[in-house]
């Protein structure tokens, strides 16, 4: 059984209730990443569904040098520092480089390694001595068990306080696969385990100078997780997916947050209920 990690007033793993994590892809503007937080943590408060909000202040690795990155370091965590202090929900960004560790840190409850540099040694080890909870994205080309190499990293700077995502894995171009079987084995490692649904379903670079996705699968691959055991889902989440500026080819429509959310609940507690 995972154990419990507390990020701000909430306690993930272990026995507790389904947690979401969920946003847009990337920092659009202050006044859209304001209004997504309020609309969705609106949605979970009142389901009674522990919430994070995540949103990425600059995209590193976009498909094309062309597309839309963020608003850059400063400028995001201003804006993630403003959510969390008047929204009142923990948030989550994700970090690319050693000196962005430490003022990101300094903001958000949870720093996060993307998939791409969850081998990348001094990003781990640093992120661990950050003192954050540290979000781990298994990287689309490591096996389930792989990833205890990259938690061993972080927890080498004595910091325990780790999450590990599923978010598929490479099947061929320009497509993943997500075996559910890897949420048992990586929650044999003792942290609580997330499925990122809507990035196992994007088509990376499908489009040619862009990725594509298959939206429609989200509730059906979210409710697989979280049967399989999944500890909380990390998702997307867009008011208008086309016109979004990253990954709105996979991104779960606002309108359809409440009630696949709804869904994921009473699943959750079903499962758990068969896990007692």
């Amino acid at each position: 059984m995972p154990h419990e990690v507390r990020v701000g007033k909430l306690t993930l793993g272990g026995r507790t209730p389904l947690f979401i994590i969920a946003g847009p892809c990337v920092i659009e503007s202050e006044q859209h990443a304001l209004r997504m937080a309020r609309r969705l943590s609106a949605v979970a408060r009142a389901l009674g569904v522990p919430y994070i909000f995540k949103a990425s202040y600059d995209k590193a690795n976009r498909t094309s040098l062309k597309s839309f990155r963020g608003p850059g370091l400063e400028r995001g965590l201003e804006i993630l520092s403003r959510i969390r202090k008047e929204v009142g929900v923990p948030v989550l960004t994700d970090v690319h480089d050693v000196r962005q560790i430490e003022p990101a840190a300094a903001v958000c409850n949870i720093i996060q390694i993307p998939a791409f540099l969850s081998r990348q040694t001094d990003l781990l080890v640093a992120a661990g001595r950050s003192g954050a909870v540290v979000n781990i994205k298994k990287g689309q080309f490591l096996s389930p068990w792989e990833i205890r190499h990259a938690v061993e990293k972080v927890a080498s700077a004595g910091n325990r306080r780790i999450i590990i995502t599923e978010r598929g894995s490479a099947f061929g171009y320009n497509n993943l696969v997500v075996d559910m079987r890897g949420i048992a084995v990586m929650r044999t490692l003792g942290y609580p385990v997330v499925l990122d649904v809507t990035h196992a379903l994007q088509l990376p670079g499908g489009e040619g100078n862009r990725s594509g996705g298959q939206p429609e699968f989200i509730e059906t691959l979210a409710r697989a997780g979280v049967a399989a055991g999944a500890d909380g889902i990390f998702m997307e989440v867009h008011d208008n997916p086309q016109r979004a500026l990253s990954d709105g080819a996979n991104a779960l429509p606002l309108k359809q947050f409440k009630p696949l959310v709804l869904k994921l609940r009473e699943l959750a507690r079903f499962v758990r209920k068969l896990d007692r």
